[in-house]
This record gives C-alpha cells, sequence and structure tokens, in this order.
C-alpha cells in the first residue's frame, strides 16, 4: 500500500480526504504531517491557490520521499475583484482570526446591494511525487454572502456564504451536507484520478 502524506496537522482535513479517496476506491494509506514532526512550515508564497498548494506540496515530497498532498483555499468575491482570495486567512491582518476576518470583509461590503454579493470558495488540490510530477487541480462553491454570520458549524467565512440552491449558509450545514458539495469535496475527488494515474 502506498503511503500519502497530506500536508496539514488539521485533523478534520485529513479524515475528509481519507473518506474521498475510500469512496473513489483508491487504497492507499493516508498520513497527516503530524505524522512527521521534524517537517519544516512551508511558507505561501504563491500568487495563486494552485501556487500554493503546490509549493506545500512539492515540499513535503521532497523532505519525505513520498508522494504528497496538499490544498490551499479561500473566499473569492466578485465586487472586490477575486478578494481576499489567498489572503483569506489573514484578510484582517492577523492569521486565522476568523472573526475579524468576517468583520472587515462584512464592513467592507456594507453598501453593496444584494443583487451584486456574489462570491465562491475556491480550493486548489495538489499532489506532487518526490521526482517532481505533479497534478493540480481546482473546485469551488459559488453562493451569495450574507449581510450577517448565521450558523455555528464550519470555521472561517462559512457563516456568511449561502451556497447557491440553499436556504443555508455554510456554518448551518452539517459535516457532511457541507462536504458533499464543498470546494475541499469538490477538488479533492477531482484529484482522485491523478492519484489513481500515477500511484496505481
Amino acid at each position: 500500500m502506498t503511503r500519502l502524506i497530506l500536508a496539514t496537522r488539521n485533523t478534520g482535513k485529513i479524515t475528509e480526504l481519507r473518506a474521498i479517496l475510500a469512496e473513489a476506491g483508491l487504497p492507499h494509506e493516508l498520513v497527516g504531517a503530524d505524522a512527521y514532526p521534524d517537517l519544516p512550515d512551508v511558507k505561501e508564497t504563491g500568487l495563486t491557490f494552485a501556487e500554493n498548494a503546490l509549493l506545500k506540496a512539492h515540499a513535503l515530497a521532497r523532505a519525505t520521499g513520498l508522494p504528497a498532498i496538499a490544498d490551499d483555499s479561500g473566499l473569492c468575491v466578485d465586487v472586490l475583484g477575486g478578494a481576499p482570495g489567498i489572503f483569506s486567512a489573514r484578510w484582517a491582518g492577523r492569521h486565522g482570526d476568523d472573526r475579524a476576518n468576517l468583520d472587515l470583509l462584512l464592513a467592507q461590503l456594507s453598501d453593496i446591494a444584494d443583487a451584486h454579493r456574489a462570491a465562491h470558495f475556491a480550493c486548489a488540490a495538489a499532489l506532487a511525487l518526490p521526482d517532481g510530477t505533479e497534478r493540480v487541480v481546482e473546485g469551488r462553491l459559488p453562493g451569495t454572502l450574507r449581510r450577517a454570520p448565521a450558523g455555528t458549524n464550519g470555521f472561517g467565512y462559512d457563516p456568511i456564504l449561502q451556497p447557491d440552491g440553499e436556504t443555508r449558509t455554510c456554518a448551518e450545514l452539517t459535516p457532511d451536507e457541507k462536504n458533499a458539495i464543498s470546494h475541499r469535496g469538490r477538488a479533492f475527488r477531482a484529484l482522485a484520478p491523478a492519484v489513481r494515474e500515477l500511484l496505481g
């Protein structure tokens, strides 16, 4: 069984990817970066989600000698020209301050009419092999931004994005409902054929 390393220490993301690979009939053993405590953190210096995902996947593949999967994702708002985009996690200045990021974005959009509040979550998922071979795919979840947060599930901008065709925000969906339509789920499912092609 080929061991695959996922460029995250987030147990939720590891569980999600294990389920997607199993659904796709892939027998690979999946471990998180926490299985290799000495791995260096990778700076996300790319200008796109795809570049950042590939940076992380290649760094892990080089460091471990194993095939590696990484992703990068964020929220892209139409009227902001795709921002916050790759800066989603640090939009308010401090990395990972979900509430500050949310509050700043809502303030920036306060005078934008409901008809012009289209946005989407985007995720790039990358597979890199130790020999430098790479594949990268993207998944999207289109929707509309609410004026106030709703729901307690999820994280990040989930409480304000209402997916197209839904009456609830991502944070009001159950984890299973969200995984079925999420940008990350779509990207990882799209990556599964590349895993099969390159690793068997």
